[in-house]
């Protein structure tokens, strides 16, 4: 199958009647979730600068990310990211790839979902995608409006927060509480054993915000295979068009919430405006329009986590609407459980992107390619990046899983921020 030039890949089973706007439409709704609220607090820790550095290189990175997984899927004519795993390292990958989906979506869907209504929840469940066109651009209008509103708030939130309800004396009389930094790159921590100062890199929680906030990879193909007259070069204008979508709406979000409450913002934006005003009319519609925008990527979401699902348990069985809607509620009722076993917002930003989305951006797309392009031999260059991205992605987990470890157990800012 080619993925270039004129010729789409073929999937027989299925032909595409997605439309390319559309298509920007879901993806984008894709990549945006809950980790937007994350940001302006990622831009606490390491300033304006170099966040925008980190920034950069993750959309780029997620973008060449996309074509790997272009690249393989067009050779072999798939349209599942865990039959990619599949084809790539036999049974062992395939479980592997659905393993890493079903944990990044659960827990990146956990702090929204338990605020859902499974009744609102169950009708966006069966929708193809080609509907699903009209209630992503409508969750994109939701966030927009988000947006505005944090740009709105930055002119109407005097700083110092003399105002505050609650927690006041935790939050006043701070040198430089409203002074923008540009770099912030460590603290130091005092209380470690043995006497010594270790030193923790504040990227610990940036870096996996940043990731977990790009992470679309396991919904590309899907949106690939819906896609009318889908060639691969037509996908990656999709995918670039919505990464840059959202690195702009994410790029403002992070500066205006941070130049709101500088020192104070905490992992949650939303809760940082509640301790100003817990009645605040406008935080309250943002509040309201936020979940709807994260309950309409529910079903983008949930697309691939039930076929992962599916492929593991029930991989040669029949589709069955008991089998369907029983998945559903079982995955409600784990995200209802782990938001309830999970007190802090920032652990689930670092841990799912500390883990799965370094897997499904780095390393699962890197290797994908290495053994599934056979055509271009070890040694030759697009095989040599794909070797390199792969092994940052290892890099990068296993550095932050440290930084985040000695967070938990040496970290002395441990209360920023909760549901």
């Amino acid at each position: 199958h080619k993925s270039d030039g004129g010729k789409p890949p073929q999937f027989t089973d299925f032909e595409g009647k997605t439309s390319f706007g559309m298509s920007v439409f879901n993806l984008s709704n894709a990549i945006m979730g809950s980790g937007i609220l994350g940001l302006s607090y990622a831009m606490s820790n390491t300033g304006i600068i170099l966040f925008l550095i980190l920034l950069t290189c993750i959309a780029v990175m997620s973008s060449y990310s996309v074509h790997l997984l272009l690249r393989s899927a067009g050779v072999v004519g798939i349209r599942a990211y865990e039959q990619l795993g599949k084809r790539a390292f036999g049974h062992p990958g395939k479980i592997l790839a659905a393993l890493v989906i079903t944990m990044h979506n659960i827990g990146g869907k956990s702090e929204f979902w338990v605020s859902s209504d499974l009744i609102f929840n169950l009708p966006f469940f069966f929708v193809s995608f080609w509907y699903l066109g009209y209630t992503s651009g409508f969750s994109l209008t939701c966030m927009v409006f988000f947006l505005i509103s944090v740009i709105y708030k930055k002119f109407n939130i005097p700083c110092p927060f003399d105002g505050f309800t609650n927690h006041t004396a935790e939050n006043i009389s701070i040198d430089g509480e409203c002074e923008a930094k540009y770099f912030t790159i460590n603290q130091q921590v005092r209380n470690c054993p043995y006497h010594f100062t270790l030193v923790i890199l504040q990227t610990a929680y940036t870096v996996p915000i940043l990731a977990f906030a790009f992470v679309c990879h396991p919904e590309v193909l899907p949106i690939y295979t819906e896609l009318r007259n889908p060639t691969k070069r037509r996908m990656q204008a999709i995918a670039n068009v919505s990464i840059l979508g959202m690195f702009v709406m994410y790029l403002l979000t992070a500066i205006f919430g941070y130049l709101t409450f500088y020192l104070n913002t905490e992992a949650e934006l939303l809760h940082t405006y509640s301790k100003v005003d817990p009645l605040d009319t406008l935080i309250l519609c943002v509040r309201v329009a936020v979940l709807v925008a994260v309950t309409l990527t529910v079903p983008v979401v949930l697309f691939p986590i039930r076929r992962a699902l599916l492929q593991l348990l029930f991989p040669d069985k029949p589709f069955h609407w008991v089998r369907h809607i029983s998945i559903a509620l079982c995955l409600l009722f784990v995200v209802n459980l782990l938001v309830i076993c999970v007190p802090n917002i920032r652990d689930i930003f670092g841990i799912i992107g500390a883990t799965s989305a370094p897997s499904l951006i780095f390393i699962l797309p890197g290797l994908f390619y290495i053994r599934i392009v056979s055509s271009e031999p070890m040694n030759s260059r697009p095989k040599i990046q794909a070797a390199c991205f792969t092994a940052l992605g290892f890099i990068f987990m296993s550095m932050s899983m440290t930084f985040i470890t000695l967070d938990w157990v040496y970290g002395e800012n441990r209360s920023g921020g909760g549901h």
